[in-house]
């Protein structure tokens, strides 16, 4: 059994065909696929999905970095609400990301520190965008972690020593599609992971890996990214696939 932590599989992207794409998960082994949020406007969207594949898709709630403007305010109240309901396996996806603009970058500060506190108080996971912010984002879960702080920090493609860093804090790296690009350079990364710290992820429909890039990401694909993972660490992909499963399934309480 496979399971992607991360995917946004109820985006227009799949509206075509999500029943194919679920089917090809399935086919592929990947009998569990975890939503992350991105703002008010998924939210339904993802719940829909979720309620038509109630036994293969888990929500998430969260406020994505990309999407805190001015009324971010508003959105966070959004994702309290939605907590209440006390159906969502982690708050997610939030963090930093600095890579299109700063202009937000306070509002982003406070809105990652937030949603940190609201994963604490209702014992879920975060799970952690971190575009040219790691560091930073880094050193505010070393700030906020008293013990009971979990999660992943997702589509991780730092250094060995960042890792380390994570590692320190409880946290989990999310291995995703870019480990499979030559350019990225990941091997020895990923090859200093402790069994404890690896979890694999699409972000479909984002970061296809190889051999699928360029095209649109789906769950399916996680199938390549253990065969890359496995060859790194010179294990099989069977193990690599087990050792995934039970730390999701540790972490996320399933």
């Amino acid at each position: 059994m496979l399971i992607d932590t991360h995917a946004h599989l109820y985006l227009e992207q799949f509206d075509e065909d999500i029943d194919e794409v679920m089917k090809n998960a399935l086919d592929h082994g990947v009998e569990k696929i975890f939503l992350p949020n991105i703002d008010s406007s998924t939210t339904q969207a993802l719940n829909d999905l979720v309620r038509a594949y109630p036994d293969n898709c888990f929500p998430m709630i969260g406020l994505h970095p990309c999407s805190v403007k001015a009324n971010y305010l508003d959105e966070l109240k959004h994702v309290e609400e939605e907590l209440a309901k006390g159906h969502y396996i982690a708050v997610g996806e939030v963090g930093l990301d600095y890579y299109w603009d700063t202009y937000f970058k306070k509002e982003q500060i406070n809105s990652f520190k937030r949603q940190i506190d609201l994963a604490e108080e209702n014992d879920l996971p975060v799970i952690i965008h971190s575009r040219d912010s790691l560091d930073e984002t880094i050193r505010i879960i070393g700030n906020k972690q008293k013990g009971n702080l979990k999660g992943i920090f997702h589509c991780f493609n730092g250094t060995v020593e960042q890792a380390k860093e994570i590692a320190g804090s409880g946290f989990l790296v999310g291995l995703g599609g870019v480990v499979t690009y030559k350019k990225a350079d990941l091997g020895e990364m990923v090859a200093s992971l402790s069994d404890k710290q690896i979890v694999l992820e699409t972000d479909a429909p984002y970061l296809s890996p190889v051999p699928k890039r360029g095209k649109r990401n789906e769950s399916a694909n996680i199938i390549h990214i253990a065969e890359h993972v496995s060859e790194i660490r010179g294990a099989s992909i069977e193990e690599i696939s087990r050792i995934s499963t039970e730390n999701a399934m540790n972490l996320f309480s399933l």
